[in-house]
């Protein structure tokens, strides 16, 4: 944004400096769980489950001449996209996304200590939660509350029947406000393109079902609906699309597929 106006889309790229953060997190989010737990305090922790449909992931792995194990595997899971990033990085992140919808969404769920944990399929363990970013998550608060009253030395302020409630409404609001930022996302995508109707972008395929055939720009990296020359596209496809319509309001881009690879 520069002066109240979209100027560019970025996407934001990994690289060594985020993924030692990341770890740094992990460990501090691990070390709040083994804290509570040894002070025999319920929690909120965050999970990810075992995925339902491992038979999707497994198959999208064959698309790429994969083959991952028949039961769930995390680490084999993660190596394999290792491998598509290096291997295919302009690509890489609709496969991620096709992946993290295979898996489904995190959630948050009370924890008693003694009982048996859920765990975090996603980043193979089984003692996660957050509480490193209380700035901008509730659940961060409710843990550190927690913790806080390990140091004073007084009760928690929470019961394990408050914390359910809770896990329940940080789930759904997450939920929703993920919702929120992807509009959000759509709709400055179509403020910024709001005056190249005509102008034609190098794409790729993103989905292609009965509900629609959608693509993603290359540059930059925005994503709509195809609503002439979709036949036959299949993802992953790179295409070369036409502009035709934005509607900012509701988040909309349309466009023409005007030839493919």
């Amino acid at each position: 944004m520069e002066d109240g106006q979209v100027r560019d889309l970025v996407i934001q790229r990994p690289n060594l400096a985020r993924q030692l953060i990341e770890e740094f997190m992990v460990a501090a989010n691990q070390t709040m769980v083994n804290r509570l737990e040894a002070a025999g305090l319920p929690m909120i922790q965050r999970i990810v489950r075992v995925p339902r449909n491992w038979e999707g992931i497994v198959e999208t792995a064959r698309e790429y001449g994969e083959h991952l194990p028949k039961k769930p595997n995390c680490k084999a899971l993660s190596a394999f996209l290792d491998r598509r990033r290096a291997a295919d990085p302009e690509r890489f992140p609709d496969l991620s996304l096709t992946i993290v919808k295979l898996m489904g969404p995190g959630e948050y769920t009370a924890f008693v200590p003694g009982d048996v944990p859920i765990g975090h399929f996603a980043l193979a363990i089984m003692d996660y939660t957050h509480s490193t970013a209380p700035n901008r998550r509730y659940v961060d608060v409710v843990n550190q509350r927690i913790l806080k009253s390990i140091l004073d030395g007084s009760d928690s302020p929470y019961e394990t029947d408050e914390l359910d409630s809770l896990s329940y409404w940080l789930t759904g609001r997450e939920k929703a406000s993920q919702k929120a930022e992807r509009f959000m996302r759509k709709a400055a995508a179509a403020v910024l393109l709001r005056d190249r109707i005509g102008d034609v972008f190098e794409g790729i395929v993103t989905g292609a079902s009965e509900k629609g055939t959608y693509a993603r720009l290359i540059t930059p990296p925005a994503e709509g609906r195809i609503m002439r020359g979709e036949h036959g596209l299949k993802v992953g496809q790179k295409v070369r699309l036409r502009l035709t319509k934005t509607d900012p309001y509701n988040g909309f881009i349309d466009f023409d597929c005007v030839g493919r690879t």
